[in-house]
């Protein structure tokens, strides 16, 4: 037997409106999930924060501007998260409901073409000012000083299946790929930096460990900070420098004749 009910499931209050769960019908979506996230990243301030800097480095007349920067952002951050990761997906996304209520308009939100203008426009720059963000955030989310910070770098493939600018055939991975480098701290992403996939792995790492260490130690001077890495990071010059500049260092050597000689012998 069926049981039906009338009762209301939940009510939030999101952007000066009233959300309402129920089985009553009328305008439907499938994205409910969304509803945490947008409460996650009121609370974070991730995208207003983001968007308040990318403001800096929007050039558009603003008497013909219609979808605002931080609008724009929590869109595509918001679609990403709904599994609508590609521009064409928001000519029907952008028409959703709920999205439209989490961002508080009562309009169809930006279109495709509207937003590959605005990704388009991005600079390193920006890129760069995101990423401080990032950082910053991770600092302020420490009450109290940690005595020690294991900066795990990897590079990994970000596969293509169009002819995007940038994507090259990666041996490795055996298929067109981007190759961007992550760096976490536990389970906390630092950063997220795009290249292409014809450069070495470990390109610019050295200079990125830099700048957070730099950071780091800015705000938290005895801080122990440990670089570690696979053998695609085992580069003498980088290591060099942490020997220097009192970074401990974990990282993987790849295989070669004079290992290979020294395991025969130890067998």
């Amino acid at each position: 037997m069926t049981f039906c009910t009338s009762k209301k499931l939940q009510q939030l209050r999101l952007n000066n409106k009233h959300l309402e769960l129920n089985f009553n019908g009328g305008n439907i979506s499938s994205d409910g999930g969304l509803l945490n996230i947008a409460l996650l990243d009121k609370k974070l301030r991730l995208t207003s924060d983001i968007g308040k800097e990318l403001l800096k480095y929007d050039k558009r007349q603003k008497n013909k501007v219609q979808h605002k920067v931080t609008d724009m952002l929590r869109q595509r951050v918001y679609g990403i998260v709904a599994g609508n990761e590609d521009l064409n997906d928001h000519d029907n996304f952008r028409k959703d409901e709920l999205l439209k209520s989490l961002l508080g308009k009562n309009k169809d939100l930006a279109g495709s073409s509207t937003l590959c203008r605005y990704e388009n426009s991005a600079t390193r720059y920006a890129c760069v000012a995101m990423s401080r963000i990032i950082v910053e955030k991770f600092i302020k989310n420490h009450k109290t000083p940690p005595k020690k910070l294991i900066l795990d770098f990897d590079a990994t493939d970000d596969e293509v299946h169009g002819h995007q600018e940038g994507n090259f055939f990666h041996g490795y991975y055996d298929h067109y790929c981007f190759l961007p480098l992550y760096v976490f701290c536990g389970k906390e992403l630092l950063v997220s930096y795009l290249r292409p996939s014809n450069v070495d792995g470990a390109k610019h790492s050295w200079a990125i460990l830099s700048l957070l260490v730099k950071r780091f130690r800015q705000e938290w001077p005895g801080v122990k900070i440990i670089f570690r890495g696979d053998s695609g990071f085992c580069r003498n010059q980088m290591l060099t420098w942490c020997e220097k500049n009192n970074v401990h260092y974990i990282v993987g050597i790849s295989s070669n004749e004079r290992l290979k000689k020294y395991q025969t012998a130890y067998r």
